[in-house]
């Protein structure tokens, strides 16, 4: 890109973003894979951090986001603690959701983050049902719903989006193309583009390189404020690529041979944004001052987590639901 009128300062200010979710992605695989401290799968995100940091940025603390069962990244850039975060991942007390949802299921609604779904497609009409909520209230909050390319093979893909083009809610529905679906090349079981999809529905679809932290940004500011200002909804196509296999034990072997580490050479977002501050003459030694400042905060949060009790015995059943249970309407 153009350096002409470029701000180092926010460029900065997204790579260390970019930094804290890869430090605490690999904080969570040494956890899992090292020290055998999370009991499920976590997937990695390593790789994909531009989506997640220039899509969000521009978000206010009352909007709303939805995730996937691969969504630290966005959860950290809505502004969730990474301590608490982690702690979740361990299943301990203190963790953002009690220690009971683990790595595929962590929410914090108090920064509007409404859930990662470990069910391909289910936060979609997850997000429509926030996005109708808002409108219904006369809110000018936006919802944005991340999901994977897999996820429009699926059902709620078609439900969630014809229902925010037929009410115009203020919503922006995310695809994060990380070109494989689990173990699968995505061209290999996705007939046609995915973007004309949602063209067909009526939504403006925006396709971009979702390795390019800068442009993500830019137009992800310009999308968002369209929809808060008209409520209508729109739709974006992110290419990424992800680093690693489709979870942290995941060998990838499905992967043509050297594709990863040639995909790691092109398109990585942090090396992109580096060499960009580069080239914009930041020294190399700042950016490296902030890579450690990330790994160290995540090792903290690693080592806070695993020395947080697990939760009491005594919280069990907090936060299951009883309204309709037979146990209270059959007794």
């Amino acid at each position: 890109m153009s350096l002409r009128n470029f701000d180092a300062g926010r460029a900065l200010e997204r790579l260390t973003l970019m930094e804290r979710i890869r430090a605490f992605e690999e904080a969570a695989r040494h956890a899992a894979v090292e020290e055998g401290l999370v009991l499920g799968a976590i997937h990695l995100s390593i790789g994909q951090e531009a989506v997640a940091v220039g899509l969000l940025e521009s978000l206010r603390r009352d909007d709303y986001i939805t995730s996937t069962h691969r969504g630290h990244g966005h959860t950290l850039v809505k502004g969730a603690d990474p301590a608490a975060m982690m702690k979740e991942l361990l299943g301990r007390e203190g963790g953002c959701c009690g220690g009971k949802g683990g790595s595929m299921h962590i929410a914090d609604f108090g920064v509007g983050m409404l859930g990662a779904n470990g069910v391909v497609s289910a936060n979609i009409t997850i997000a429509a049902g926030a996005a109708h909520g808002v409108k219904l209230l006369g809110g000018d909050q936006v919802v944005v719903c991340i999901f994977g390319d897999g996820a429009a093979n699926r059902g709620p893909f078609l439900e969630g989006i014809n229902w925010a083009g037929v009410f115009d809610l203020p919503i922006l529905f995310v695809c994060e193309d990380n070109q494989y679906s689990a173990t699968t090349r995505t061209s290999d079981m996705t007939s046609g583009d995915v973007g004309a999809r949602a063209e067909a529905l009526g939504l403006p679809v925006t396709r971009i390189d979702g390795n390019d932290v800068e442009e993500m940004a830019a137009t992800s500011r310009e999308i968002i404020a369209r929809i808060r200002a008209g409520g209508k909804p729109e739709f974006m196509h992110a290419l990424t690529y992800r680093l690693d296999g489709h979870t942290y034990f995941d060998p990838a072997t499905y992967r043509p041979e050297g594709e990863a580490q040639r995909m790691q050479v092109e398109t990585c977002p942090i090396a992109r944004q580096r060499d960009l501050l580069g080239a914009a003459g930041v020294a190399a030694e700042r950016m490296d001052e902030i890579a450690k400042a990330a790994r160290d905060e995540m090792r903290a949060a690693l080592e806070a987590a695993k020395a947080a009790p697990w939760p009491s015995d005594d919280t069990v059943f907090d936060d299951v639901q009883d309204v309709g249970s037979p146990a209270v309407e059959a007794f």
